[in-house]
């Protein structure tokens, strides 16, 4: 699949973070450029302290995060949004916008422009729209009645598809599987990068969690996981890469005060190259309540690295597993790793009220002390992962956004 002609092409994400959809992004606008189109990045929020930016290509709706707004304030903000991102598309001869999640995909399908315009899903949206705050119902709306707008709505995976049609009655005919692109190479080479002195930590063995400090991440579970094995794995520290909701950072700090892993769990927030991180790490663990389709997991996969992650959703199955080789009271052991049952309760959008311990975080730290094993892990770090990397292939996905 090839295009013949470059495009103005426009980026629009929410942040400039270390998540999945903003790594995404970065990944979209290095590789678009050397294919020769013209690309620029729309920040909806641009801050200071962003890891991920595009120089001279940036474009920033506003430098002052939603937190800092009064709720008239960011209202008016939220106004404004479609009238900014038309007045860049004119301005920039956009030809085609893609759109990155919820709140970008929700103001691109309004700016009443002319472009083509593809959007782009990335998360179990039955679950999410259990939360009925006014921005949430807001995205569920538009999902129903502005999506129509689109060329092109990409879910990232077909677990993701079957539940916008059956769960969230989606009911356009522009909705697509098209899984997130990954430059393998580009991971490996990133991977190969140097410790600094003050990285120190890195050089003893460790888990690793990488990834946004939301409630849907329930980083608890894993640090209660880890708790439950810490006393066996004595040299074995939880490193934990990304931040995110203050919230979520603020009890699971307290947590690890309460259980008296400060020396242990190690919270170092966000990385420019988190994976070089990633490559040094015995596994890496997810303990979601529910993902889309996460690009960690095929980062990881790319370094031969295990992974043990909660069933939080079947669209884990569609990256991890060619086969399930075996099922060990209730874990499923994969050619990459380990898949623990799902956590997911009534409330996803809530934070425990204690930090009491529950059958799921037993059940993980089973899982974690079967990944731990030096037999096992060595037999997930050898394991052919090329078939499994197929379908994530950079330059044929890109193309299939622009078709």
């Amino acid at each position: 699949m090839k295009i013949e002609k470059p495009q103005n092409i426009l980026l629009i994400m929410p942040y400039g973070s270390v998540g999945g959809m903003e790594r995404l992004a970065e990944t979209f606008y290095e590789n678009y450029r050397k294919m020769g189109h013209t690309v620029k990045a729309v920040k909806i929020i641009g801050l200071e302290n962003d890891i991920i930016n595009f120089g001279q290509d940036e474009l920033v709706l506003s430098k002052k995060d939603f937190a800092a707004y009064s709720i008239l304030g960011r209202l008016f903000f939220y106004l404004q949004i479609p009238f900014l991102l038309r007045r860049i598309i004119r301005k920039q001869k956009i030809e085609t916008s893609i759109a990155f999640g919820d709140m970008a995909n929700c103001f691109s399908a309004i700016t009443m422009t002319t472009e083509r315009k593809v959007a782009s899903l990335h998360s179990m949206k039955s679950l999410e729209f259990l939360n009925t705050a006014g921005i949430s119902r807001f995205f569920k709306w538009s999902t129903r009645h502005t999506y129509k707008r689109f060329d092109k709505v990409v879910a990232i995976s077909n677990t993701v598809k079957m539940d916008l049609i059956h769960n969230c009655k989606y009911q356009f005919n522009n909705l697509q599987t098209i899984y997130n692109p990954h430059n393998i190479n580009g991971i490996v080479e990133k991977s190969k990068e140097s410790f600094s002195h003050k990285e120190s930590f890195v050089h003893t063995d460790f888990i690793l969690f990488l990834g946004r400090l939301g409630v849907v991440k329930a980083p608890w579970h894993l640090i209660k996981a880890f708790a439950l094995i810490e006393r066996d794995f004595p040299g074995l520290d939880l490193i934990i890469v990304g931040d995110g909701d203050a919230r979520v950072e603020r009890f699971t700090k307290d947590l690890v005060t309460h259980l008296n892993l400060q020396d242990r769990v190690l919270f170092v927030g966000r990385k420019n190259n988190p994976y070089k991180y990633l490559a040094k790490a015995k596994c890496l663990a997810l303990s979601s309540f529910y993902e889309g389709t996460p690009n960690v997991i095929v980062e990881a996969m790319s370094l031969n690295i295990p992974i043990i992650t909660t069933n939080c959703t079947d669209g884990i199955l569609e990256m991890m597993v060619g086969q399930v080789k075996e099922e060990r009271d209730g874990l499923l052991i994969t050619e990459t790793g380990i898949i623990t049952p799902n956590i997911l309760k009534d409330n996803v959008n809530a934070i425990p009220k204690d930090f009491n311990f529950t059958s799921e975080d037993e059940k993980y730290a089973e899982g974690l002390k079967l990944i731990l094993n030096p037999d096992m892990n060595n037999s997930f770090r050898n394991t052919d992962k090329g078939k499994l990397l197929e379908k994530y292939d950079i330059k044929n996905v890109l193309n299939e956004y622009l078709t």
